[in-house]
């Protein structure tokens, strides 16, 4: 299998990009009329194109036959639950001011606030068992741990819905993603490939 590094290392860099746009931005006051929205759409945004990446490694790798791609997808978990807890942090220090009554309260009346701190539930344990260590470990363990990426892409796909109160067609498009993604998950990666 071929060296990643510069793979990785490229990804990482491209991945830093949005982040640096956001920090520019906040510099020059182009955040729009509710900055803490905009901030918050955009990382929770990243958050999910992220996750739908790290979903689509295991269906490129065998449809494209390139099995390296399998090397990236860690760094691409890793890159969703960075923006995720961006995402987090900013809702929870700037939108509800570290009042954890606000939090629980928030998350009991507002369903979409429910799906995403589930979601980010979900994430925490699988980003702190991503280590090679982790892995040898855990052993059998940490890959029924980590099949419940499923449940985070269900989880943040309903967030996102819940979210957009009037343009539904973007969250539409993510949930179709990763309802696909999810389906190749459980059924099309257990078909054998026709022999050419």
């Amino acid at each position: 299998m071929r060296d990643t590094r510069f793979a990785k290392l490229l990804l990482v860099f491209n991945a830093a990009v949005p982040l640096a746009l956001l920090g520019w931005d906040a510099a020059h006051g182009n955040l729009g009329a509710n900055p803490i929205e905009f901030v918050l759409r955009s990382t929770g945004t990243l958050a999910l194109v992220f996750l739908i990446l790290t979903l689509a490694v295991s269906p490129a790798r065998r449809l494209l036959g390139l099995l390296w791609l399998t090397k990236l997808r860690r760094a691409l978990g890793l890159i969703s639950f960075a923006y995720a807890c961006l995402h987090v942090s900013i809702y929870v220090v700037l939108d509800q001011g570290l009042n954890p009554l606000a939090i629980v309260g928030d998350a009991l009346t507002r369903p979409f606030i429910f799906f995403g701190m589930a979601a980010f539930g979900f994430m925490v344990p699988l980003a702190w068992t991503s280590t090679d260590a982790a892995v040898r470990r855990m052993g059998k363990r940490w890959t029924l741990l980590h099949q419940k990426v499923v449940w985070i892409a269900v989880f943040a796909g309903v967030h996102y819905y819940l979210e957009v109160k009037a343009d539904t067609a973007k969250p539409l498009v993510f949930i179709g993603l990763l309802a696909l993604l999810i389906f190749w998950r459980f059924v099309m990666r257990d078909v054998k490939p026709r022999p050419r």
